[in-house]
This record gives C-alpha cells, sequence and structure tokens, in this order.
C-alpha cells in the first residue's frame, strides 16, 4: 500500500503510550493500534484530526504517501 502511516514515530517523539494516547483521543486501544501497526484501510477525518490534536501534529507527520515502483513489463 503506499500510505505509511509515521503514528509510532510522532508517538515515541511525544513520549506517549497507546493507552494514553486511546483515553486521550477516546478511540478503543485496539483500533488505534491497527492505526498505528497501518493495519487499516480508512481513517475518519475525525480520528485523524483528535490524534493531531492530541499529538500537536500535522496529518502529514503521521501519513506518507510513497509511489509504488511499476515492475518491469508493467
Amino acid at each position: 500500500m503506499p500510505i505509511i502511516m509515521r503514528l509510532d514515530r510522532v508517538m515515541a517523539d511525544r513520549k506517549i503510550s497507546l493507552k494514553e494516547l486511546s483515553e486521550k483521543v477516546g478511540v478503543a486501544n485496539v483500533n488505534l493500534s491497527k492505526i498505528k501497526t497501518g493495519k487499516i484501510s480508512a481513517i475518519r477525518f475525525s480520528t485523524l484530526e483528535a490524534i493531531c490534536d492530541v499529538l500537536d501534529c500535522q496529518p502529514g507527520d503521521i501519513l506518507e504517501y510513497k509511489k509504488e515502483e511499476k515492475k518491469l513489463g508493467e
């Protein structure tokens, strides 16, 4: 997938645990864990906004687009 989640990096920079972020954002720990590991296909803007508010960051700090390289013959 060309979208890479960098939530773990921002959380480490802010020294905040998954449990603490979960409580402050109001998202279940298991769902936040899926976001953190990139095992999601979508994220609500309200959730993204709450995460950015708690972590004092921009969406681009936790989301990265990486263009996939085309394989020969495609």
